[in-house]
C-alpha cells in the first residue's frame, strides 16, 4: 500500500505512517492491534519527526521510565534509564532542519501489553550541520505501561545498498 506524497508533519487526514506491504500484526485482538498502530501513526511519529528537527524531549516523553530499556544506535549504545536518558540529550544538538521524515512500517505485532515493529525510516534533515538524506532499518519494542505504549527497546542502523 503506497500513500501520497510524504508528509513533513503529522496532519489530520493524512496518513503519518507510510506502510509498504501490508504490515504483518499477528496474535494480539483487534482492540491491541488498532490501538497500537494508530499510537505509532501519530505520538510515535511526530516524535520521531521532532527528534531530526532537534527536539528530543517528545522522543523521551514516549519511553519508558522502567528498566529495561536500551537502544543499539546508528550513533551510539544505551542500556538502562540513566544511559538512554544521556542519549536522548545528546542527538537532538546534531539533528535540525528536518525536511522529510517517513516511517515505512514492515511488520508490527501486538500481544497484550507487549508489540514491537520493523521497518525504514526514511530522512532528509541536517547532522552536526550538514544536510543528509538517509535510511535507518529500526526494530523497536514497546511495553503497554498504565494504558498507554512506551518504547522499550530500539535497534536502528543506516541501510545500505
Amino acid at each position: 500500500m503506497t500513500a501520497g506524497p510524504s508528509p513533513t508533519a503529522p496532519r489530520p487526514g493524512r496518513p503519518v505512517v507510510e506502510p509498504g506491504p501490508e504490515p504483518t500484526v499477528q496474535h494480539g485482538g483487534v482492540a491491541d492491534r488498532d490501538d497500537f498502530l494508530q499510537w505509532v501513526g501519530t505520538a510515535l511519529y511526530a516524535a520521531e519527526h521532532a527528534l531530526h528537527d532537534g527536539d528530543a524531549g517528545s522522543r523521551r516523553a514516549l519511553w519508558s521510565r522502567r528498566e529495561p530499556v536500551s537502544v543499539l544506535g546508528a550513533r551510539r549504545n544505551a542500556n538502562g534509564l540513566r544511559e538512554v536518558d544521556e542519549l536522548f540529550a545528546a542527538p537532538a544538538a546534531g539533528f535540525s532542519d528536518c525536511t522529510d521524515h517517513r516511517f515505512e512500517l514492515l511488520t508490527a505485532d501486538a500481544v497484550g501489553d507487549l508489540a514491537c515493529t520493523a521497518g525504514l525510516e526514511h530522512v532528509s534533515a541536517s547532522v552536526d550541520g550538514l544536510p543528509r538524506t538517509y535510511v535507518l532499518r529500526v526494530t523497536q519494542v514497546h511495553r503497554r505501561e498504565d494504558g498507554a505504549w512506551r518504547v522499550v527497546h530500539r535497534r536502528g542502523d543506516t541501510a545500505t545498498g
